[in-house]
C-alpha cells in the first residue's frame, strides 16, 4: 500500500475511532455491496433491456429524495482528526 494511502487510512480510522483493520473491513464492505448492486442491475439490463432516460430520471429523483429525508447530504465529509 502506498504509504499516504496508508497514513490516510490510518487518519480516518482513527477520527472514526476504529481500529485501522475494523476501518478497512467496513470500506471492503461497503466495496462489495455496491458492486453486488451493480452486478444486479447490469444483469436485470441484460434481461430487461437498458432503463429508460424516464427510468433513471425517476430513480435519481427517488434517490435525492431518500437521501434528503434520511437528514444526511449525501456526500461524505471528512473529519478531522
Amino acid at each position: 500500500m502506498p504509504a499516504e494511502l496508508d497514513e490516510a487510512v490510518e487518519v480516518a480510522a482513527a477520527a472514526a475511532g476504529m481500529t485501522y483493520s475494523a476501518w478497512l473491513a467496513g470500506v471492503a464492505r461497503r466495496g462489495v455491496l455496491v458492486q453486488a448492486g451493480l452486478d444486479a442491475v447490469a444483469e436485470f439490463e441484460r434481461d430487461h433491456g437498458a432503463f429508460s432516460e424516464a427510468e433513471l430520471a425517476e430513480a435519481e429523483a427517488w434517490a435525492k429524495g431518500a437521501t434528503e429525508r434520511s437528514g444526511r447530504s449525501g456526500t461524505f465529509r471528512r473529519q478531522s482528526a
